[in-house]
């Protein structure tokens, strides 16, 4: 592209920054899309990599291949080193990119409320590194308790803990569950999978707070039906590599999964603005940054309140952002320069709990357990990026329905407390 066109610079490739980048695909511009991964992550279902029940390739595609046709994107695989937005001028770790417009799009991490040393022994899951991370954890406790003989430490093994009863923490218990009781049944000769305690806590008075209590009420009997403890208002107060502290309680547990909070992504502490305590961008009603209308904040680093509540830190509300800021961007670039404020139109919540288990929520409408699971499969086939991740997530959901078995069952790598902290 010449170099004389305006150039837009977008960093992250996730829902919100890839759906800008895709909009754009006809904007008379430059466009260099930045991520420190080469690849889009479809991560409603990253659980499901976590947890054996698909591969990575299943839900990832490499951004190059879904962005080849668009002649006017550039791809870069780098870090954001720094922000200089009086030059508009982006510091990636190995080049600088001067921009016309900017969108920041770079999503969230882990929150561990102060506690950072607790995600040695309590991981989270944001990324397919997280993912296989997990797997590799879960699995390996199955095969540490089989060779132990005592029962106190094999039963150790046996104690999965999973902090957090929103739908990440929601999916994650019920799968385990049902890898245990099921999946692994039979394959064992010195210990019993299905001997495993799975333990859902919750701080608040509820899982699924995000949904209508009467669907948090039903999801709630649906994990407890599966074999899932659930324990609620408690918080953790510990974690180490030998399990969990709940107020004055000690459980031993040897897997510890986190799924308690997110925090935006620290970038946006280099766009010196307001940030919320979560430290999410205090952005204008069109998604612009406050003094800055030529950047825009997207997504979960986005804090945007709507009829006096937040939108959502949700795919659709980052992907509709994306198209926002993108329809701006062209509007300005054919000078019309109007700030048309930004409006999230929900589509809905989905949270599936197990097999043929699920909840599912669209205005007033509430579903729950096989409709709402039969929803919820055909949801996220259909969102799923390619075709090709359609036909094999379909293939392996059809296997597993039937089989209940998970073919990415294999042990990689070396679990990061046993390679040293």
């Amino acid at each position: 592209m010449p170099d004389a066109l305006p150039h837009i610079v977008i960093l992250g490739g996730g829902f919100g920054g890839l759906a800008a980048t895709r909009a754009l695909a006809r904007a008379r511009a430059r466009i260099t899309l930045v991520d420190r991964h080469n690849h889009h992550l479809f991560q409603p279902l990253l659980y499901q990599v976590a947890t054996a029940g698909l591969s990575a390739p299943s839900i990832a595609a490499p951004l190059r291949q879904i962005l080849r046709h668009q002649r006017n994107v550039t791809v870069l695989m780098d870090e954001v080193a720094g922000i200089d937005l009086a030059q508009r001028r982006v510091q990636l770790q190995r080049e600088s990119l001067d921009y016309d417009w900017l969108i920041v799009a770079t999503g969230a991490a882990h929150a561990y409320f102060g506690h950072d040393d607790w995600a040695i022994d309590a991981p989270g899951l944001k990324s397919l590194d997280d993912a296989l991370a997990i797997r590799r954890r879960v699995l390996t406790a199955f095969e540490r308790a089989e060779q132990e003989d005592d029962p106190v430490r094999r039963q150790a093994w046996l104690n999965f803990v999973v902090v957090g009863g929103g739908a990440t923490g929601v999916e994650l218990a019920g799968t385990l569950a049902e890898i245990a009781r099921h999946t692994l049944a039979g394959e064992f000769r010195r210990t019993q999978p299905g001997a495993a305690n799975i333990l859902l806590v919750e701080a608040g008075p509820r899982v699924l707070a995000a949904f209508d209590p009467a669907l948090s009420t039903k999801a709630q009997r649906q994990l407890e039906h599966l074999g899932v403890q659930v324990r609620l208002g408690q918080a953790v107060t510990a974690v180490d590599g030998e399990g969990v502290t709940l107020g004055e309680q000690r459980l031993a547990a040897r897997t510890v999964l986190w799924a308690a909070g997110v925090a935006a992504s620290p970038l946006g502490r280099l766009l010196d603005a307001p940030l919320d305590r979560a430290g999410r961008v205090l952005v204008r009603d069109d998604l612009s940054l406050p003094g800055h209308p030529e950047v825009f904040v997207l997504g979960d680093l986005a804090s945007v309140q709507q009829d006096g509540r937040p939108v959502p830190g949700v795919a659709p509300a980052a992907k509709q952002m994306g198209l926002h800021a993108a329809r701006l961007i062209a509007a300005r670039l054919h000078g019309d320069s109007h700030a048309m404020p930004f409006r999230y139109r929900d589509a809905g919540a989905l949270a599936t709990i197990g097999r043929m288990a699920a909840v599912a929520q669209f205005g007033k409408l509430q579903l729950s357990g096989l409709l709402a699971w039969w929803v919820w499969l055909g949801a996220h086939i259909w969102f799923l990026i390619g075709f090709r991740n359609r036909l094999v997530v379909m293939l392996d959901w059809a296997m597993a329905y039937w089989t209940q078995a998970r073919h990415a069952r294999i042990i990689t790598g070396e679990d990061e407390r046993e390679s040293g902290r």
